[in-house]
């Protein structure tokens, strides 16, 4: 309980340091906004939709299709002879399109549990300066998932309903000048079985994660997911549920983006990240994995339509 209210006053100083820094910079911005009534609206927060599991603020623009692999190998704490985890992986495919600049869906299959995901993404709020001042970008986010991985019990009355699980972000972010990102993800995952009475069908986290610029093709990512006590009361395997913690960088090439990442979960969507882990950074269940997005533009943007009429 203590970590959760220090989670939720961190997450208040961030909002406070938000505003009263487009306080600050408000006086300038008006100066500026009489001599150029231009609004100027933040551009690349981070370098792609994923921070490094879970999705960042970013959205793909109207009539942009990203393909993104996702590959996560073993535990390297699982020793020389399945060497270090690279005998081990799991994948996830995954599509996401531009319906507009700020309404993105995607669909992916993971091969953890046979899992098929399908995303609906909207960005309702844009960080802004000069005529229009905003201090922050706000993306919603929902999954739905679907296990299609044979019953571990196929004799009692399984219903197709148990299959389904749900979840729902709320993306907070701003970018410092330049070189940092911050962003806060209150997130709820909704599970229509679980495995005992004593577990919620609902859990919520507190998520939080940064991006720092090293170079123009560089960024250093953070991500972690505190789930307060009392909602998990059994164990998956005999392992007790961990908190989600990945590190990692962004390498851009091109069309290309290769996200570099090491952590604690198997997992590569938000189920696996909230309720679902298992893996300790103190036991050595790190994982290294790394997503590869190559996107694909289907649709002139409107500015060139337009030119073309």
């Amino acid at each position: 309980m203590k970590k959760c209210k220090t989670l939720l006053t961190v997450g208040a100083l961030f909002v406070l340091v938000s505003f009263s820094t487009f306080a600050q910079e408000d006086l300038l911005d008006l100066l500026n906004a009489q001599e150029n009534p231009v609004t100027t609206y933040t551009i690349a927060s981070f370098k792609g939709t994923r921070l490094v599991s879970g999705h960042s603020v970013e959205t793909n623009a109207e009539g942009v299709l990203n393909f993104m692999i996702g590959h996560r190998f073993g535990a390297i704490n699982s020793g020389w002879r399945d060497l270090y985890g690279l005998d081990n992986a799991t994948v996830r495919l995954g599509f996401d399109y531009g319906l507009t600049d700020q309404i993105n869906i995607g669909i992916g299959r993971t091969s953890f549990q046979k899992t098929i995901d399908g995303t609906f993404k909207w960005k309702f709020l844009r960080q802004q300066t000069g005529l229009k001042n905003f201090p922050l970008t706000a993306t919603a986010v929902g999954t739905v998932y679907f296990n299609s991985s044979e019953w571990s019990n196929p004799d009692r009355d399984n219903l197709f309903s148990s299959r389904i699980a749900y979840h729902y972000s709320l993306l907070l972010a701003r970018k410092f000048g330049e070189a940092v990102s911050l962003q806060l993800m209150p997130t709820v995952v909704h599970r229509n079985l679980v495995p005992t009475k004593e577990d919620m069908n609902s859990v919520v986290s507190i998520g939080a994660g940064t991006s720092i610029k090293v170079t123009n093709s560089l960024r250093f990512n953070a991500e972690y997911y505190f789930i307060p006590e009392g909602q998990i009361s059994s164990d998956i395997g005999g392992l007790k549920v961990k908190n989600s913690l990945s590190i990692g960088v962004d390498l851009e090439t091109g069309g290309h983006v290769f996200q570099l990442h090491l952590t604690n979960s198997r997992g590569m969507t938000e189920k696996y990240l909230i309720g679902e882990n298992t893996g300790s950074w103190g036991n050595g269940d790190i994982h290294f994995g790394f997503n590869v997005s190559r996107v694909f533009t289907l649709k002139k943007p409107k500015e060139f339509r337009k030119k073309n009429l």
